[in-house]
């Protein structure tokens, strides 16, 4: 599937708050923790679990959000395919549409039962 800018907006105006419940709650039916939720978008981000918690807190946009991130460097070895979507061919202009797929695919192998160690690319 191609991303297109409406898509791309839409996503970018979603309120991570309202979305991080969601994430927990799917992990958690599946065995896994909030610690492991917020281990995982502390790799993708930098945010650590006080920084989390603020943009809940302050209701930011996932714009804000993954504007305000320090990317891991490694990032870029999250691949494979998330709502239809392959990561590695969503175009460069797209970039926080990919960002968010990349932080759903760990989410995604997080509940599947895949170790950290793998989640985190190391």
């Amino acid at each position: 599937m191609k991303v297109t800018a409406e898509k791309n907006e839409k996503v970018a105006n979603m309120i991570f708050g309202s979305i991080y419940p969601l994430y927990l709650n799917r992990l958690e039916k599946n065995g896994r923790t909030k610690d492991e939720l917020n281990k995982v978008i502390e790799w993708l981000t930098g945010f650590d679990e006080t920084k989390i918690q603020a943009f809940i807190d302050e209701k930011a946009t996932f714009r804000t959000f993954f504007e305000k991130a320090n990317m891991h460097p490694n990032a870029h070895m999250i691949k494979g395919v998330v709502c239809g979507y392959r990561i590695e061919e969503i175009e460069d202009e797209f970039a926080l549409y990919k960002q968010c797929r990349q932080m759903e695919k760990l989410i995604d192998e997080l509940a599947k039962g895949r170790k950290i160690e793998k989640i985190l690319r190391t």
